[in-house]
């Protein structure tokens, strides 16, 4: 097949070498003794022909271009208009795209949802979407820089590179800030050097997604104005730190991304607390409110070792506490069912050895719903995420109201066996029929792991540095026009 490819391949490129004949003996009647004049119809057909290969069937034909490879099949088109016409097709192309590192349903939703960048944002899903040219497409992505992502996180941070199929580092995000009383710019460059220096690259190399944590969730004027400072401290720390081009997104957002969504409520389960989050084409609803839930992972982990201890299970670390939760705690779908039942069950440790649990594999979880097991005078995850979707169903927010009915769950601890269940059964029995009608809990797209994906398929949309980034000069700008800015206070 290899040689059949390779003489099939040399053929072509003769055909485009050779190009037209050269001149021959005069033709009778032909002006100055050249050759005769070809009339249009037959240039038109010659531009058709492809020679010694025009026996062979077009999806023939079309196989090979698949097999040759993009970088050949792009160059068939200068031979003539037929291979031009086979090589932009665009079911090749896509076919070239299927064969990339990032999944296909993925690709069309991000090129579709996301090339505009983060202003504009079409609510339509891909399957509706306008024709769009895989060829370009292919052409800019593969000239898409690699880019440095940074999800720093409520409690842990994930970084890699936006060409990796996952994260290739991770630390603990508040042991990376400094000391706590020191300014946010001084903070900010602490945490960024850090993650530099592991990653053993210079920061003039390759633009940086940073992954913002949702901070300050009300919509006041102080909290605006927070919001808008934090960001541009990040701006300012990593422009000082020649970084050639940076974008900063909301955690949340990133997270529907990863669902390929536009709009809807995620509900995200961080390191101290779980936020719920209105998100409509892109944008976090801050006037429509983002409820907040004062626990999160750290108090699900901490009940889980109050449960062990009652039952004399000695475990003095939280990581082991941790790894026990992620292993055998679930999300029961009736609590007062689930006391009835035989729930036993072992893991091992590295290093600390095999632990059982009964009761509290899913007790531990109860906490979500049933906050005062826990001790906490806090609203439920269903009654929080209820009262978001009230919120929602009487804003003024023009579109199809079924908008905010997708609830994408995000966080660590979101990917709980069973609570995506759970939690949509618990809206449907606690929302009236015209809100609960048509809703759907998600779990994480991407596991643990969700925002840096969306981070990834930004990074890797066709126009990512002019759609999405913000340039040193663009920034510098900025600042000249709406003065200095006190980066270095909170």
């Amino acid at each position: 097949m290899a040689m059949l490819l390779r003489k099939v391949w040399g053929s072509v490129l003769a055909r485009a070498a050779l190009g037209a004949p050269g001149p021959g003996p005069a033709a009778p009647g032909s002006p100055r003794g050249g050759r005769r004049a070809q009339p249009a119809a037959e240039r038109y057909s010659a531009s058709l022909s492809l020679g010694a290969l025009d026996a062979v069937p077009t999806d023939v034909l079309a196989q090979i271009l698949r097999l040759l490879g993009p970088v050949d099949a792009a160059r068939s088109t200068a031979v003539c208009r037929a291979w031009r016409i086979l090589a932009s097709d665009n079911g090749l192309w896509a076919f070239f795209l299927r064969l990339g590192p990032d999944p296909w349903d993925l690709v069309v939703f991000a090129e579709t949802h996301l090339a505009a960048g983060p202003d504009s944002h079409p609510w339509l899903y891909y399957d509706n979407s306008p024709q769009l040219s895989f060829k370009q497409i292919y052409g800019l992505r593969a000239v898409v820089p690699g880019t440095l992502i940074v999800d720093g996180g409520s409690g842990y941070c994930k970084y890699g590179w936006s060409k990796y199929a996952a994260p290739s580092g991770r630390c603990a995000t508040f042991l990376e800030f400094g000391n706590i009383e020191s300014p946010m710019y001084a903070r900010l460059r602490h945490f960024f050097s850090t993650i530099y220096t592991r990653m053993q690259v210079k920061p003039s190399t390759q633009p940086v997604i940073v992954v913002l944590p949702l901070n300050h969730t009300d919509d006041t004027d102080s909290a605006r104005a927070s919001r808008k400072q934090y960001k541009e401290t990040i701006y300012s720390v990593l422009f000082d730190m020649n970084v050639p081009a940076v974008c900063a997104v909301d955690q949340a957002v990133l997270s529907l991304y990863a669902s390929k969504r536009t709009s809807g409520i995620v509900v995200h389960i961080g390191f101290n607390t779980t936020s719920v989050v209105p998100i409509f084409e892109g944008r976090v609803m801050y006037e429509i409110g983002v409820e907040t839930v004062g626990q999160g992972a750290l108090k699900l982990t901490g009940f889980l070792k109050e449960l062990m201890h009652q039952r004399n299970i000695s475990c003095e670390s939280l990581y082991t506490v941790r790894t026990i939760k992620e292993k055998l705690c679930y999300v029961a779908a009736d609590y007062e069912a689930e006391l009835r039942k035989g729930t036993q069950a072992s893991c091992e440790v590295d290093g600390e050895g095999w632990f059982t649990l009964s009761e509290e594999r899913f007790k531990t979880a109860e906490i979500l719903f049933q906050p005062h097991m826990g001790g906490m005078p806090a609203m439920g995850l269903h009654k929080a995420v209820s009262l978001c979707m009230d919120h929602c169903y009487n804003s003024e927010v023009v579109g199809d109201d079924s908008w905010y009915k997708t609830v994408v769950l995000a966080g660590g601890s979101s990917c709980l066996p069973g609570l995506p269940e759970r939690l949509e059964k618990e809206l449907q029995q606690l929302l009236p029929h015209y809100i609960s009608e048509g809703i759907r809990v998600l779990p994480p797209p991407f596991g643990t792991d969700s925002a840096w994906f969306g981070a990834k398929m930004i990074s890797n949309v066709s126009t990512f540095t002019e759609a999405w980034c913000v340039k040193k000069k663009q920034f510098r700008q900025k600042i000249r026009r709406n003065g200095p800015l006190f980066v270095n206070s909170w």
